[in-house]
């Protein structure tokens, strides 16, 4: 098809105001999918998307749209995520489009993730196409979003599309804007074969699969290809585009979006930023390609049988190829023997990342709790960097610790302002801005230590908000503090997985908290289980894991005292031996007792 015709766009909005329903009518309405074939969210392909309500993978499908104008148009459509966590999937998504879908939900109105996602797209210059979505339902108030649109984006109130995917609502408006306000693609068709890999699988049968914009010239499924970066060249096993399923045909070329099946085996050899051009007739210089993001959020990940080890390193690469935003690294504890030190983009990257290790791998793994990277600077002048608590050097060999801040931006319905301040200020936020969206609706900013909002804290603020409020945060600098480790003992035992880094203000808090949950959490022995905290060589807190009783004397119907006495002598020695060699099993739950320590 003439590139005249292509439309490529994707649909960015925070997350549940619809993007995945919008997808579901645009594929209805243009035929794509037949109607016995049609569920909800069928973009959302993992059992995973499916269950949580979010996207979590940017998915590629090919429309075929036949304007009234008489003219077939093709257009490319990439559904992106929502959740701040996988915001890289959307810049990815962002560089292979010409325009965007902005989704806002009637009822909830313009939210963080919102204007997050409508910069990044600014960023790439693209067509912004506005869409109040929601419009069906009774707590809608569509004119007054559609004039905030409005004023943000500095669009004519007529210009914002008015409609309710759920019932189909208004669709064929929103297919006559790609096809009229989203310009075609560029490129040079008569150039060298040149297309960015935007996202990955890899596939037991066709090795990698590189979904892939073609930027210039053209390609048949018989050209050999070479990757750029890294000089492999292959035979590709298959080309095509998605329809939303894997489509083969016999040629790409500039403006298209499709797949590229490598044929390459090994992982290392094809990755999300590279530029695929032909083995023939090569291209000068490579695509831009994309700014790896930087991890927020690291944890350990070790395989609960060691024998697994490897399995896991393989589950890791090939994840990893699926999910460009995932760094990992091997690392040794004392306690868990071989595993990994893992980056995420937070906490609930952490959680998908977990669950597709256990649920697409079949791995029994156990995440240590996640931390964030300080900048520690020794008293010889050397620095580091400490993703991992078990690293941090004695405090005598401390000069300064740096930790890192995020900013962050709360939108918030104005009766809930004292409560949001209250939780931001008890986790050592400090206030920045705070702007009046309308006098029902507040924008707050602040800056906060990323250790803080890691834990538990988008969960306290839509409790303290009943659900009202939204969050957005990017990293802003580091900044020293006063951090100290907290060890945790278990039977007199150092356990480094355990280790984490507090401050020393709520060492004493944390300290008491982590002891009391993980006494609930590690299984009772025989005899009993002593669980501190220290900080240095001092024990700052203690609980006891009480023994399992054992009636010795339910034998003794009688006689003289002196043979019960002897039974518990005994028994007493007994216990002292196995104390001394007995092991201690630490279940994932005791790992993960302190995402729960702020709870009662």
């Amino acid at each position: 098809m003439r590139r005249e015709s292509i439309r490529n766009f994707c649909i960015i909005a925070h997350i549940d105001h619809g993007k995945s329903t919008l997808a579901d009518r645009l594929l209805e309405r243009t035929g794509t999918v037949p109607p016995r074939e049609m569920h909800e969210q069928i973009l959302d392909d993992m059992d995973l998307e499916r269950e949580k309500g979010v996207t979590i993978k940017a998915s590629p499908v090919r429309m075929l749209y036949d304007a009234p104008d008489g003219r077939r148009y093709e257009l490319n459509l990439i559904d992106t995520p929502g959740h701040v966590d996988f915001s890289y999937e959307v810049s990815r998504s962002l560089a292979a489009a010409e325009g965007a879908l902005l989704v806002v939900d009637a009822s909830q109105g313009i939210e963080a993730q919102t204007l997050a996602n409508l910069y990044m797209a600014l960023d790439h210059d693209l067509e912004i196409v506005p869409v109040v979505n929601k419009i069906d339902l009774i707590s809608a108030r569509t004119e007054e979003v559609a004039k905030d649109l409005s004023d943000l984006l500095g669009d004519p109130p007529e210009r914002i599309l008015r409609i309710s995917a759920k019932e189909g609502i208004n669709i064929d408006q929103v297919l006559q804007a790609i096809v009229e306000r989203i310009p075609p693609p560029g490129g040079d068709p008569d150039a060298p074969f040149r297309s960015l890999i935007f996202d990955s699988h890899y596939d037991s049968y066709k090795g990698v699969v590189a979904y892939v914009r073609v930027i210039d010239g053209s390609m048949s499924s018989r050209d050999p290809i070479l990757v750029m970066s890294t000089g492999k060249s292959s035979e590709p096993v298959e080309i095509g585009v998605f329809t939303p399923g894997m489509t083969p045909t016999e040629h790409l070329s500039a403006g298209d979006v499709g797949y590229i099946a490598t044929g390459l085996k090994t992982v290392r050899d094809c990755h999300v930023g590279d530029t695929i051009t032909l083995t023939e007739n090569p291209a000068a210089e490579p695509l831009s390609g994309y700014q790896p993001r930087k991890p927020m959020v690291f944890a350990g990940v070790y395989p609960s049988d060691t024998e697994d080890y490897a399995l896991l390193k393989d589950a890791l690469e090939k994840l990893q190829l699926n999910d460009a935003a995932l760094t990992y690294e091997p690392e040794t504890s004392q306690a868990l023997g071989y595993g990994f030190r893992c980056g995420f983009l937070g906490l609930f990257h952490m959680e998908i990342i977990q669950e597709r290790l256990e649920r697409e791998y079949g791995l029994d793994v156990v995440f240590t709790a996640p931390n964030v990277e300080y900048q520690v600077t020794l008293t010889n002048g050397k620095e580091i960097i400490v993703d991992n608590p078990a690293e941090l050097p004695p405090e005598n060999e401390i000069a300064e610790i740096l930790e890192p801040w995020v900013e962050i931006t709360v939108f918030t319905p104005t009766e809930y302002i004292g409560a949001v301040m209250d939780l931001v200020t008890s986790r050592r936020g400090k206030f920045k801005n705070q702007e009046y969206l309308d006098p029902k609706r507040v924008v707050l900013t602040y800056e906060i230590p990323l250790a803080e909002i890691m834990v538990d804290f988008y969960n306290e603020l839509k409790a303290r908000t009943r659900g009202y409020a939204s969050l957005d945060y990017q990293f802003s600098r580091y900044e020293p503090a006063d951090m100290v480790k907290l060890e945790v003992l278990v039977n007199g035992q150092p356990v480094d997985a355990l280790s984490i880094i507090v401050h020393r203000e709520q060492m004493y808090h944390k300290a008491q908290r982590l002891v009391s949950k993980m006494k609930k959490v590690i299984p009772r022995q025989l005899f009993d289980v002593p669980v501190q905290a220290a900080v240095g060589k001092r024990v700052i807190a203690r609980s006891t894991v009480k023994a399992l009783r054992k009636d010795v004397l339910a034998k003794c119907y009688g006689g003289d005292v002196t043979r019960k006495r002897k039974l518990l002598e005994k028994q007493k020695k007994g216990k002292k031996r196995m104390k001394q060699v007995g092991k201690v099993s630490i279940s994932q739950d005791a790992f993960m007792a302190v995402l729960r320590l702020e709870e009662d």
